[in-house]
């Protein structure tokens, strides 16, 4: 199965990233992800199942503890995995 993820990290700062927002980037960009989307008011990323959910638990864990008050998140099937 394939899931896409969408999420943002709060308190915002408009005048530069949060450490949680960072943080929270980072994971999905160091993960082996399909895609990975990241903006200034969202992020998405996509790929198997299993590599999609290890991320969140990390990005949940480690932004909450770089001082996330919020995280808001979406997890989509958007289709097989391949392979």
């Amino acid at each position: 199965m394939k899931l896409r993820v969408e999420f943002t990290t709060e308190p915002f700062d408009l005048d530069e990233p949060p450490r949680h927002a960072v943080v929270a980037r980072e994971i999905v960009q160091s993960a082996e992800l399909d895609a990975v989307d990241v903006g200034p008011f969202g992020n998405t990323a996509e790929g198997s199942a299993d590599t999609v959910l290890a991320a969140v638990d990390a990005l949940l864990r480690k932004s909450l503890d770089a001082g996330a008050t919020r995280v808001s998140l979406q997890v989509n099937v958007v289709g097989e995995a391949e392979g």
